[in-house]
């Protein structure tokens, strides 16, 4: 007998929009996701130097946008270690509100999505998708939710930005955030732990926990000197003790569903069943249309950029039989059929 889901529909959130079909994080993204029918969308949260949150991937910015086109910010160019890891190019942190709406976005897979739609779109703030988010909804006639990310908490905090009070004084902002379902990620524990303290005026706000790499840390944890990993949080004991501070799990779905050698979608590990018993609901990601993110036994054809509908729906299915109670996709349209 399969899982079943904590909730009665399954629902489908837009990963950074639409962003199988336009750059990521853009208005014109997240309207197509909306339009697709998505139930949620996310927006990647990041702050500039003067303390607005944009959606963005990342804090750095030189592969989703032209900054590098622009002269007057080429000394911007910098390298910095950002939650261990060491990167190059062009930080928001270090440029204003303004400054970045004179960039324009990019295509951040152009070998495998095209370029067709880069220059077009500015930097979106979060305030803009909330703004697109209630226009969209109603002239849909239904309710769409927020799931936003914080991105690199620690990183923006040590950096006299942090993201936490920010958010809430946003969402508190506007009516709609104030009444339709959010949601709000964090790969980190203690902002999530944090939150919970503080969602009292705010109580369609839910938490989620993402989980990255089992033998890796939570950055906060690590920056503290603790040892704790993402695998730790898995167990039965770890579930009860991260459902004292969120309402969900964010698990890649291969810790769901993992594949076998030959590339077939295997049995469902016990992690649903797990995170259920422990009241958690399961938001898995992330699906995308091409060949190449998909099982190899799901292909069609031996192209591994071609899209392959088909092969997307059948995989978030698999997905919904295990007992997912929501999944993030690239194509919010594919996996509103594949709950229908």
């Amino acid at each position: 007998m399969s899982e079943r889901p904590l909730i009665p529909r399954p629902l489908v959130i837009a990963h950074r929009g639409a962003s199988a079909h336009l750059p990521e994080h853009t208005l014109a993204a997240y309207a197509r996701a909306i339009g697709d029918g998505a139930d949620l969308i996310e927006p990647d949260l990041v702050m500039t130097r003067d303390g607005v949150l944009v959606a963005r991937h990342e804090n750095e910015i030189g592969a989703t946008t032209d900054v590098a086109a622009h002269p007057r910010f080429a000394a911007r160019r910098t390298r910095k270690v950002v939650d261990g890891v060491a990167v190059e190019g062009w930080f928001t942190e270090d440029f204003t509100l303004a400054e970045l709406k004179t960039l324009r976005t990019r295509e951040r897979l152009p070998d495998l999505r095209g370029t067709a739609h880069d220059g077009q779109y500015p930097i979106a703030t979060l305030e803009e998708v909330i703004e697109l988010l209630a226009i969209e909804g109603a002239r849909q006639g239904r309710v769409v939710g927020l799931i936003p990310e914080i991105k690199h908490g620690t990183w923006f905090q040590r950096r006299g930005l942090p993201m936490e009070q920010r958010l809430l004084d946003t969402l508190g902002a506007h009516a709609c955030t104030r009444s339709v379902p959010v949601v709000i990620q964090s790969f980190e524990l203690a902002n999530l732990r944090a939150l919970r303290r503080c969602l009292g005026d705010l109580p369609n706000v839910r938490l989620l926990q993402l989980i990255d790499e089992p033998q890796t840390q939570p950055w906060d944890v690590a920056v503290a000197g603790g040892h704790l990993r993402y695998a730790d949080l898995l167990t039965p004991d770890g579930l009860r003790e991260v459902a004292t501070w969120a309402d969900a799990i964010g698990p890649n779905a291969r810790a769901i569903l993992p594949l076998d050698d030959e590339g077939r979608l295997g049995a469902p590990t016990s992690l649903v069943h797990d995170a259920h018993a422990a009241g958690l609901q399961v938001h898995a990601w992330t699906f995308r249309p091409e060949n190449v993110f998909l099982p190899r036994t799901l292909w069609r054809g031996e192209d591994p950029g071609a899209r392959n509908a088909a092969g997307s729906i059948e995989e978030i299915r698999a997905h919904l039989e295990a007992g997912v109670d929501a999944f993030f996709t690239d194509d919010p349209a594919l996996g509103r059929s594949a709950v229908r």
